[in-house]
């Protein structure tokens, strides 16, 4: 045949029309599997299959299209056709083509508008939309019959989590927001919006004698998209090798830019002794937990783990940071901790001098045991150079040092980013709230610590935070109401202090006399940081007996109530006082 007779034949044939009809149908096809499958939550496998169908289907039609020919009579081969002179005359393949083009041409602007929209149609949370490269790491299925083993499982977690963590192009969730959830959540979607992450990383860990495997995938949180799986078979000393890999795979994945010395870091090997990565990863589960019993119990663990391997500067950090908190949740003597908690961050650093957490851990016993801010501001911006994830240097750099300095613009930026980072810790979400009321922005502290209550209502530490911004802002009758209920949830000395303060300044002055008489009486036992006894003789109008118990506070080394006094509302009576901007002075005054 020749090729004018081909071309003729095709077009005698009808396979020109068919052709450009099929190319417009199958076009509006894939439009409403793109632009509408999303919003119907049809995962991202089945929109792949539409398209490949329809280009498999072309072909196809084609070749029907010259086999074949539509006749009133119904469909008889060309053959038979063309000897009966029976063919279709109707012109229905062009409004096919008119209507098809029409309603494509809007659905792809329809997409494209919907696409531009801030995001509450879109399934996105209001506000800026996810970043691409942000991920965050559910919690790890635990497949072993041994219940011991959930810790491993969470070991592995935490330690893909902290090397993606030192990966300045991400954006990477804290594991106490991630450990929220369940490993394999049923929304996805939901996960994402209420994280702020693009992508999540689910797993499951199977860990049997010597042997171990890890089952991975990494998928878009808002189309359920599988970009990534891997299956893991090793030995247990590899463990530390394939979680270098993930990490290394899905920055790869998500093309985030790696500099030199953080590929260095996502492969560096913590310690060679497995036994001794168990005991820290159960010490660092119970150092996040903040409550009860669990900080001395993680210390147990951080020493044991020390014992296992004496060069394991990651469980020295944790050591240091489990010390330097131990006063406020376990009562533990406030000096001997502050001393313990310095001795292991220098250790730490000793081993490893480009460790994140030693350098954070250094900056808290710095501000918190020797009320040197220059000192601790040096330690947390490094260890946010280091790991620029770090939500807990984040939230101590803010909270802490730029708080304490005054500087409230930087503090809240910072905060923000620590939420950011840590989106449902109840710790970062109220300091946050402390950092709006040391900036004298009450309203917003209000509404912060509010939100934080939405977290967890049964949070003591809100609730007592939550009555100090109301009580700066003039509602007395509110803050004495929230520190009741901080009383009821985790009665301790401070609270109870704030508690008569305001009820002094509401007018009983016998509740905050009764407070001093039963601090004499505490003291005997323990410690009682001056800082109390000065609120309360401040709430008694005894301004020479208030700035005497903060100079007390100064030279008991207080940080966690003196780094504050040029920025506490509750001192504002006592600031034009020369020995008040003295005091001033000497705490902010570089070491």
């Amino acid at each position: 045949m020749k090729v004018d007779n081909f071309f003729a034949e095709l077009k005698r044939r009808n396979v020109y029309k068919v052709a450009v009809a099929y190319a417009v149908v199958g076009w509006l096809i894939a439009q409403i599997a793109t632009q509408i499958f999303p919003f119907l939550e049809i995962p991202n496998w089945v929109v792949r299959l539409v398209i490949v169908l329809i280009a498999t289907g072309f072909p196809i039609a084609l070749v029907i299209a010259w086999a074949f020919e539509a006749t009133p009579e119904g469909i008889k081969r060309t053959e038979v056709a063309d000897a009966k002179h029976e063919h279709s005359r109707g012109k229905i393949w062009i409004y096919v083509v008119i209507i098809g083009a029409a309603i494509s041409i809007g659905l792809f602007f329809v997409g494209r508008y919907s696409a531009q929209r801030t995001p509450v149609e879109s399934g996105r949370p209001s506000g800026p939309s996810l970043p691409e490269k942000s991920i965050a790491v559910l919690p790890f299925d635990s497949l072993s019959r041994d219940p011991d083993n959930a810790f491993f499982a969470e070991g592995v977690q935490d330690e893909i989590l902290t090397r993606l963590a030192k990966v300045a192009d991400l954006k990477v969730i804290a594991r106490t927001s991630t450990q929220k959830f369940k490993s394999a959540p049923d929304d996805l979607r939901n996960v994402a919006n209420q994280l702020g992450v693009m992508n999540i990383l689910e797993g499951s860990v199977q860990k049997a004698n010597d042997q171990v495997r890890v089952n991975v995938q990494l998928i878009n949180g808002l189309t359920n998209a599988h970009l990534w799986a891997e299956i893991y078979d090793r030995k247990l000393t590899d463990i530390f090798a394939v979680e270098s890999d993930i990490a290394k795979t899905i920055a790869d994945t998500l093309q985030a830019k790696l500099t030199g010395s953080e590929k260095t870091a996502i492969s560096k090997e913590p310690t060679s002794n497995t036994e001794a990565y168990e005991l820290y990863h159960k010490g660092r589960s119970l150092w996040g937990k903040r409550t009860g019993d669990n900080i001395p119990k993680a210390i147990a663990f951080y020493e044991q783990a020390i014992a296992r391997d004496p060069n394991y500067a990651l469980a020295y950090a944790g050591l240091s940071s489990a010390y330097i908190l131990s006063p406020f949740y376990a009562d533990a003597n406030r000096l001997e901790m502050s001393a313990k908690a310095k001795e292991a961050a220098l250790k730490a650093l000793q081993l490893d001098p480009n460790l994140a957490e030693a350098h954070a851990a250094l900056g808290k016993v710095l501000f918190f045991g020797e009320i040197d801010l220059a000192g601790a501001a040096r330690e947390y911006k490094r260890a946010i150079e280091l790991k620029p994830n770090d939500a807990d240097a984040h939230h101590w750099f803010s909270n802490d040092i730029l708080a304490a300095l005054g500087r409230s613009d930087e503090a809240i930026a910072e905060g923000k980013r620590s939420v950011e980072l840590d989106p449902l810790s109840v710790v970062i979400n109220a300091d946050l709230g402390e950092t709006l009321y040391f900036a004298k922005r009450y309203d917003e502290s209000v509404t912060q610590l509010r939100k934080t209550l939405e977290i967890d209502p049964t949070s003591f530490y809100t609730h007592y935070n939550l009555g100090i911004a109301l009580q700066a802002k003039g509602d007395l009758p509110g803050a004495i109401a929230e520190y009741e209920k901080a009383k009821q949830l985790g009665d301790n000395t401070t609270v109870s202090t704030f508690y008569a303060a305001a009820k002094a300044q509401a007018g009983d002055k016998d509740a905050a006399r009764r407070m001093l008489s039963e601090l004499d009486e505490i003291s005997r036992q323990r410690e009682v940081v001056g800082y109390l006894r000065a609120l309360l003789y401040l709430s008694l109008n005894d301004k020479d007996e208030a700035l005497r118990w903060l100079e007390q506070g100064v030279k008991e080394r207080d940080g966690s109530n003196i780094c504050w006094i040029n920025v506490d509302p509750l001192l504002d009576p006592l600031h034009g006082d020369p020995r008040f901007e003295a005091l001033v002075q000497k705490v902010i005054a570089p070491k």
